[in-house]
């Protein structure tokens, strides 16, 4: 689990599926903090995204480099603190230059439930699958 984990953290660009209408929508998306099994995220209160997350919370997510990749899912949470709120747009960038304030945004964790490590380097190629890491 360490090893998909540490995967995550330094490959934080990742593929974001939702549902919309019960099809997938996807796009990317960054991790903006990582505690653990549970990742942070921020997004315009006025995105698409925000509006599918709010009606159907489940997502699935995606990172690949070279020849390993990490698929993970989980629920959408919205009670993120205010501290982490802050920290999260503090340390990124990106997001002050494209909103005024920290508080222009929405911010929303997500506990992993389930994930799979590929690694296709090996042979055989190494997979492994974490069931509902939150309950371990």
């Amino acid at each position: 689990m360490e090893k998909a984990l540490d995967f995550l953290k330094k490959n934080n660009d990742v593929a974001f599926a939702t549902v919309e209408n019960e099809k997938p929508k996807m796009r990317v998306f960054q991790i903006m903090k990582q505690c653990g099994t549970k990742l942070y995220f921020a997004t315009a209160p006025h995105k698409e995204v925000y509006h599918q997350l709010r009606r159907n919370p489940f997502v699935e997510i995606l990172s690949m480099n070279n020849n390993i990749s990490v698929r993970a899912d989980g629920k959408a949470e919205f009670d993120v603190s205010d501290e982490i709120c802050r920290e999260i747009y503090d340390n990124n960038d990106i997001l002050q230059r494209l909103y005024h304030n920290y508080d222009d945004l929405v911010y929303f964790s997500l506990q992993i439930h389930n994930m799979d490590y590929f690694d296709l380097s090996p042979m055989p190629p190494l997979f492994y699958h974490y069931d509902k890491i939150n309950e371990l």
